[in-house]
């Protein structure tokens, strides 16, 4: 990198901080902080729920298999994710916005103790809690891979940069500060994005038809939908987990529904979601795909994107690529911290020390801020001792989406009526039997990855479902009211 390319970098930074520093005098209590009010208009729930939906990982892990495997690559992440989305639409982001007009909940696990009980409500809690601090660490050890290509920096010093960042913004500004962030990332990351898609587009010397002609160069497979182990049943578990995560079982995107101001506003956020996913990573994704072209037989396939990034773009625009990695890195950390911080101190600090429940306006902002920033340090340190859990990959796909079924399920199915007769019983007997098979397939590994990946969440579906379906217990008048005013309140 040269003095422009830090220039351009240093003034994205300046950006993140001075939205955070506006940000920070919006926020007058708690609500705002985690919420932003519940005045987030669609288009901005919709851009932020899509940004934060994908990190720096992308451009690390993602852009290997995109060398390796080709096309595949599109179809089991993003294609899966864009119809996963839609669904949720209609079916169950509108359903998180009422939630707190109804109830008033500024955390997603808020309203499990309605729902379901107190010892259920606090296993999500926890287990959530945990397991997102071993997903966004590996995020930020994902984007300090990158500024390492990019500038020789130690991983690190990487780390450390991209943490410090976030945590100073995140805390003093909360979800506003996170919502109109995204937005500034989206803006950069479009910009840095079609540049290097214009910049193949130029190498390839094939003009506007290599677009096209490429796929036909590529090596075997690369162009296809499935890629062996990224198969069809691996798509489909795909579309499941996907299903799960971005309909608000990753706590930050459901957060962007909650925070709409109504259910026809959460809808519509999400079905802009959708839509970004089905088209802008055909744009993103395409100088992966390419990659084989220009490096053969490259050692680490994780960094060809970096690679191409340097030897393709002149000064100042290696900065705004880099920039675009940075933004969506940040986009997903910051809203982890927000969100994980709001389920620490709105459904596990209230119940470890009572009087937290008697706390005023000021003193929850501050207790939120404190929890933010102690989430923000924890996510570093693992970040610093990510390759003891299996590198960055290892991280974020096999951790992160083996765990995260289980603890969605109740969550998401939770909101619907026509599984009202799961009970909290029910909803822990299907969290540990599918974290049981997890721990079981550490032990026993298996040779089919969708089975390895997807395994413990249809444990727990089938779970959930079927002891649901044959519980004789009468469904709580509560229960019963949580879903009309669900289903009825627009």
């Amino acid at each position: 990198m040269e003095l422009l390319d830090w220039i351009v970098l240093s003034l994205y930074f300046i950006m993140l901080l001075s939205i955070g520093l506006w940000a920070y005098f919006r926020v007058k209590n708690s609500e705002d902080f985690y919420t932003a009010g519940g005045k987030l208009p669609w288009w901005l729930s919709g851009i932020s729920h899509h940004v934060s939906g994908y990190s720096g990982a992308v451009f690390v892990a993602y852009a290997g298999i995109a060398y390796t495997h080709g096309f595949t690559l599109y179809v089991w992440w993003a294609f899966t994710v864009g119809i996963a989305t839609m669904i949720a639409a209609f079916y169950i982001a509108p359903r998180w916005s009422r939630l707190r007009i109804y109830a008033g909940i500024q955390s997603p696990t808020e309203y499990l103790l309605l729902r379901y009980n107190l010892p259920t409500q606090q296993l999500i809690a926890w287990a959530g809690a945990i397991i997102k601090v071993f997903d966004t660490g590996g995020k930020l050890a994902a984007i300090a891979v990158l500024l390492n290509v990019f500038s020789g920096t130690s991983i690190s010093f990487g780390i450390l940069l991209v943490g410090t960042i976030s945590l100073i913004y995140i805390t003093i500004g909360g979800l506003w500060a996170d919502v109109w962030n995204d937005f500034g990332q989206f803006i950069v990351q479009l910009l840095a994005g079609l540049t290097m898609f214009v910049m193949i587009i130029i190498k390839l010397d094939d003009g506007f038809v290599g677009i096209f002609n490429m796929w036909d160069r590529l090596p075997e497979g690369n162009s296809d939908f499935f890629n062996d182990p990224y198969t069809l049943s691996f798509a489909l578990v795909m579309l499941v987990i996907n299903f799960f995560s971005y309909s608000g079982g990753t706590w930050n995107l459901a957060t962007r529904f909650i925070s709409s101001s109504s259910g026809k506003t959460a809808k519509k956020a999400a079905i802009l979601s959708s839509c970004l996913y089905f088209i802008w990573p055909l744009i993103l994704l395409y100088p992966m795909f390419a990659a084989p072209l220009f490096f053969e037989n490259l050692s680490d396939p994780t960094l060809s994107y970096g690679k191409m990034v340097l030897d393709f773009l002149p000064q100042g625009l290696v900065g705004l690529v880099l920039a675009s990695l940075f933004a969506n890195t940040l986009s997903m950390t910051a809203s982890d911290s927000n969100t994980v911080s709001a389920v620490i101190s709105r459904d596990i600090l209230p119940n470890l020390f009572p009087k937290i429940k008697n706390y005023s306006n000021k003193q929850l902002l501050k207790l939120a801020r404190i929890t933010t920033l102690s989430f923000t340090i924890l996510t570093i340190v693992t970040a610093l001792n990510a390759g003891v859990f299996g590198g960055v990959f290892g991280l974020i796909i096999s951790w992160f989406a083996a765990l995260l079924g289980p603890i969605a399920i109740p969550m998401i199915l939770g909101l619907l009526p026509v599984f009202r007769k799961s009970d909290g019983r029910v909803a822990i007997i299907s969290i540990v039997g599918g974290l049981f098979f997890f721990v079981m397939l550490k032990f026993f590994p298996v040779d089919s990855f969708a089975l390895e990946v997807g395994g413990p969440t249809f444990i727990s579906l089938i779970l959930y479902v079927v002891l649901g379906f044959f519980n004789k217990r009468e469904v709580p008048s509560r229960v019963k009211e949580l879903h009309f005013n669900l289903d009825n309140n627009h």
